[in-house]
């Protein structure tokens, strides 16, 4: 009796399969859950995130102003270039991490340039 070339391949595939090692299948599901971002358990219990955006017009042209002030200052650290900038009903809020005490106060300051400083929420950290 000959067995078809398919079928033959498709055993060979199996038993090959069956001879993995169970410890290397471990081993890259648990690198895979440390290489987690360091706070993200933070991130958790945040109740502004950038999943919370708004989607209406202004919300959007106001976050892209925001973002624009930040950015024009050449001064600030690549840290401070990438805070989380978070408009929801003409609030700004601002999140992560920054260099400096001063440095968090010159991005509310950028922001405030293109919105009323009572709308923006400095929620902003100082790495250690």
């Amino acid at each position: 009796m000959k067995i078809p070339r398919v079928v033959l391949c498709a055993s060979i595939s199996l038993a090959l399969l069956s001879f993995s090692n169970p410890l290397q299948i471990n081993l890259a599901a648990a690198q895979a859950e440390t290489s987690q971002p360091d706070n993200s358990a933070q991130n958790k219990n945040q109740a502004a995130t950038a999943d919370n955006q708004s989607n209406a017009k202004a919300d959007r042209e106001l976050a892209a102003q925001a973002r624009k002030a930040i950015i024009a200052d050449k001064d600030l650290s690549t840290y401070a270039h990438n805070v989380k900038v978070i408009v929801v009903n003409g609030t700004i809020t601002l999140k992560g991490p920054v260099k400096s005490d001063d440095e968090r106060q010159k991005v509310a300051a950028d922001v405030a340039s293109v919105a009323s400083p009572d709308k923006v929420a400095n929620q902003l950290t100082v790495k250690q």
